[in-house]
């Protein structure tokens, strides 16, 4: 007798965190790693309660690379 099992579900993909928000965002930055995840939880924040956001200082802030040495 063959037994069957149902609604067998994979487990979902994690992704990694640090810090509270997903790794990948914090990967190769000039500015330490916490001050960039807590611009991005502030962000997130305001944006969820609909205040105004400035772009361009987000914008500036995310794009700093490390530079290679």
């Amino acid at each position: 007798m063959i037994l069957r099992r149902k609604n067998v579900r994979k487990s979902k993909r994690k992704v990694p965190y640090e810090k509270g928000v997903p790794s990948k965002y914090l990967k190769n930055k000039k500015n330490p790693k916490s001050k960039v995840a807590s611009e991005i939880k502030k962000t997130a924040k305001l944006y969820k309660q609909g205040k105004y956001i400035n772009l361009k200082s987000v914008q500036k802030s995310r794009a700093t690379k490390k530079k290679r040495g």
